[in-house]
């Protein structure tokens, strides 16, 4: 895969289309620019998707944490991505969130408005941040060392391609039937999850803990003008909804829409339900 020189770090990206119009994907936590793979081949004609990794995922350079992980903080992410788009010359482009790319994403917004449209949050961690306890980054923690502890938790991100009945504590979460290609995805996914750095690991729950108590996103979501169109899946266990209600009263164009049936993850669990919401907010844009 290709990487970008992204100031003192080469960034994984990977691009589907082509066209006018530029929209950038920012992927989550523990995750990569493949989580959009199934997905990207649906959008609509006339746009060029990129998709970059961020600092210690994917394809993209692990650097050493710093003691405190501030070299993985949102705000270092955000300064990646800032600097891979000066890279590859995109100097306008719309974003695609998914989870902690949300708030990564607030923090580009902020410091660069002029350079964004619209943009599409799935399932996003908001500009509120989220807190995570010593007993939560205990269980990051023992992920690292388990791969059927890593494969359980990640599940709960996808719930909708497990047979509910799998899903209980120590139990092995069981795919449903006939998911194909989807489950092939889910499974290297769980692969790429054991090449991430410690400063994912750890630091990204530690650094939205601090983002949460800092409070300055929260204070200056008003600031951010852009058009949101923001889905949640009414079975994500891991975005609270009224923190995307609060997002969407503080934000001045923010529509929040709830989908049945999904969890925290649409890109993998419904590709084809994701592009269809992609296609609506941005392919209009490219005709």
């Amino acid at each position: 895969m290709p990487r970008v020189q992204a100031g003192e770090v080469q960034l994984g990206w990977r691009e589907w289309g082509g066209g006018d119009v530029t929209v950038v994907f920012i992927h989550g936590n523990l995750a990569s620019k493949d989580w959009i793979e199934l997905a990207a081949p649906l959008f609509p004609t006339g746009l060029r998707v990129v998709a970059i990794d961020w600092r210690g995922c994917g394809d993209s350079d692990r650097p050493k944490p710093a003691a405190d992980y501030s070299n993985y903080s949102m705000a270092q992410h955000a300064e990646d991505m800032l600097a891979a788009l000066d890279a590859l010359e995109i100097g306008y482009c719309h974003l695609a969130t998914h989870s902690t790319g949300g708030i990564i994403a607030a923090r580009m917004l902020l410091k660069q408005p002029q350079r964004f449209g619209r943009v599409f949050a799935l399932d996003p961690v908001t500009p509120l941040g989220m807190a995570f306890n010593a007993d939560q980054i205990g269980l990051f923690r023992a992920m690292m060392a388990s791969k059927e502890l890593t494969r359980s938790v990640m599940a709960t991100a996808a719930s909708s391609l497990f047979v509910p009945e799998s899903m209980g504590p120590n139990m092995t979460p069981r795919f449903r039937e006939g998911l194909g290609e989807i489950q092939a995805l889910f499974d290297r996914i769980i692969e790429q999850t054991f090449g991430v750095s410690d400063g994912i690991w750890i630091g990204t729950p530690v650094n939205l803990t601090r983002e949460k108590e800092s409070r300055e996103l929260e204070r200056r979501m008003p600031e951010i003008r852009h058009p949101h169109l923001v889905l949640w899946g009414e079975c994500d266990g891991w975005i609270a909804p009224a923190d995307l209600r609060t997002m969407a009263e503080a934000m001045p164009v923010c529509r929040l829409v709830i989908v049945p049936g999904i969890g925290h993850s649409m890109n993998l669990e419904r590709p084809a339900l994701y592009a269809g919401y992609f296609g609506a907010w941005f392919g209009g844009l490219a005709a």
